[in-house]
């Protein structure tokens, strides 16, 4: 159950209109590493956590919610540096006094309303639309949610660089300061929600590689040099890999490694010290274990979402809904 405060987390303000900048602006309500994009994207991955991590679930809503609440910053921002647009699109037939300047013709309106955005004077009557800068609508394939949370975490670690990134460029565009203090707290909170998410992947042990499955280990420290010329070295390519901790091995010749090795159908690569057998355990072992976290935590039977409160505030267990039980070692 959701409620609205029509107080907003951050005041936003702006010391005049600016289309150009709202168009700008745009970007983080409807684009895809916008406000809208991480709400959704930690909102639909919060589902699959539910039972086995319901930590996790308490904290991606959390989160989720705090995204919408960044979301009505922004569309409030951007309304405001559209002031005076929709008020003066309703007079457009009498003054065409649409941006402030007189005079208006209405070649000069339709030159000033798409030199800015369309949109603005064609579809949403001086408000923001759920669109990026450039008019491309929202879409929902912006959302990453993958059902293992490992993987989803890293997405997340991810995105709240995109969008932080995309506050930095934004405020190149402009000097107002009452916009650049709301970009300022904004471009901080994604700084926030990384160490959330790197703080909640760092609980979930084995982490690494992402999922279950630990990778062959005749192909998981091979570098191959693609380029010609001198190749560039460093830790990616020499030395010990940071996840695995296995030394990198350096194919000079990629195409003549697979041209003797027929595509590494003989003469496999030496590989590392980890063997196929230790995998196969290790794949075994993991995948047993996560299994038993979503088993052991799922009803079959009389299925229900969420506890209720009593009379007297206290929660209530569902029949359906088990007990947390720990998880057994082997």
């Amino acid at each position: 159950m959701f409620y609205h405060s029509k107080e907003l987390q951050y005041k936003a303000r702006v010391s005049k209109p600016d289309p150009r900048f709202a168009r700008l602006l745009l970007e983080q309500f409807g684009g895809g590493n916008g406000e809208l994009k991480a709400a959704m994207q930690y909102f639909v991955q919060a589902f699959a956590c539910h039972n086995p991590y319901p930590d996790k679930y308490d904290m991606l809503m959390d989160i989720a919610t705090e995204e919408l609440g960044h979301l009505e910053i922004v569309g409030a921002t951007i309304q405001m540096l559209l002031a005076g647009v929709n008020g003066n699109l309703k007079d457009a037939a009498e003054s065409n006094d649409v941006f402030g300047e007189k005079n208006f013709s209405k070649e000069d309106f339709i030159h000033a309303a798409f030199s800015v955005n369309p949109q603005f004077g064609t579809v949403t009557g001086g408000g923001p639309c759920l669109t990026d800068s450039n008019g491309v609508p929202w879409q929902g394939s912006y959302v990453n949610a993958n059902g293992d949370l490992t993987v989803d975490l890293r997405s997340n670690i991810a995105a709240e660089s995109r969008a932080k990134i995309v506050y930095e460029y934004l405020m190149q565009f402009t000097d107002d300061p009452y916009v650049l203090d709301t970009l300022n707290f904004l471009l901080t909170r994604e700084v926030a929600h990384f160490q959330q998410f790197e703080a909640a992947l760092d609980t979930i042990q084995p982490n690494f590689p992402p999922g279950v499955l630990q990778s062959d280990p005749r192909y998981s420290n091979l570098y191959s040099n693609h380029s010609l010329g001198e190749d560039a070295r460093g830790p990616w390519n020499e030395g010990r890999s940071p996840g695995l901790d296995e030394e990198w091995q350096y194919i000079e010749d990629p195409r003549r490694q697979v041209l003797e090795t027929e595509g590494l159908t003989r003469c496999k690569p030496q590989g590392t010290e980890r063997t196929e057998a230790s995998v196969r355990s290790a794949d075994k072992k993991l995948s047993k274990e996560r299994s038993r976290e979503v088993r052991r935590a799922t009803p079959e039977s009389n299925i229900e979402w969420c506890d209720y409160a009593d009379s007297d505030g206290r929660k209530k267990r569902s029949a359906g809904t088990p007990r947390r039980q720990p998880v057994e070692q082997e």
